[in-house]
């Protein structure tokens, strides 16, 4: 494995693959990432969605969801809020905040078309035949106060971007899922939230029939949650595993 410190200075050079990838590349390999995220959010609502006990209900969507990072990882998907950790490149100044942010909003957006894509396909597929309500359900717990959202969001890419983090000290496949199996799990048991997942549980939800208006889901969640996961991954998490592992 590798030691935090050439940990970190791995991070330079993907920074810069990343901010330097063409706008197609980047955006087909976004696509693909809210793919991944959202067939893990899917698998893990079905695995748990029938379980009454609320503690063992989120440990077995815990337990599958991990999944959808490990293919990410293992594949080269682009995912916005493992990109968050850009701020590491930016800070070592390899990057410039225009390349970051052009990375950031291209896939932003391509992980919200995969992840739209797959909700689709989830509910007119039929999937959820006759338990369209779960997906209703989940969608309407999603809408929160802005501070809690905000809270939530950090939370959840601490824990993500550190799931990222850990992938990438291991040297081989089987190292990287073990490593960043657990810190995803742990922000699903604890109930946390993630805008790419959530790109995925709100189409589905109103793809299934909720009610829920456009502005209750951009400003009570989404919005707030993004900004939760760019603090949490990329100043709380990234700026510090910077400062301290970064060369002197």
């Amino acid at each position: 494995m590798l030691t935090p410190a050439e940990t970190c200075e791995s991070f330079y050079a993907v920074g810069e693959r990343k901010a330097g990838l063409p706008f197609g590349r980047m955006l087909v390999l976004a696509i693909f990432g809210g793919m991944f995220i959202a067939l893990a959010g899917a698998a893990s609502t079905w695995t748990s969605m029938l379980v009454e006990n609320p503690s063992i209900k989120r440990l077995i969507a815990g337990c599958v969801f991990p999944a959808g990072l490990a293919m990410v990882v293992l594949t080269g998907t682009e995912l916005f809020t493992g990109n968050n950790l850009m701020t590491i490149a930016l800070l070592e100044r390899r990057i410039t905040l225009k390349g970051l942010l052009r990375n950031w909003c291209m896939v932003y957006l391509g992980n919200f078309i995969g992840a739209a894509f797959v909700a689709a396909a989830v509910v007119w597929g039929g999937v959820f035949a006759g338990h369209e309500s779960v997906l209703i359900g989940t969608a309407a717990g999603k809408i929160l106060p802005f501070g809690s959202a905000f809270l939530k969001g950090i939370l959840c890419n601490i824990l993500v971007s550190l799931g990222v983090l850990m992938a990438a000290v291991g040297k081989d496949a089987a190292g990287k899922v073990v490593a960043l199996f657990f810190p995803v799990a742990a922000f699903i048991m604890a109930g946390y939230e993630h805008c790419v997942a959530n790109m995925y549980y709100f189409t589905a939800g109103v793809l299934a029939g909720g009610e829920l208006s456009l502005t209750e889901i951009i400003f009570s969640n989404m919005v707030p949650v993004t900004l939760g996961n760019i603090v949490g991954g990329g100043l709380i998490l990234g700026a510090g595993f910077w400062y301290a592992y970064r060369a002197k």
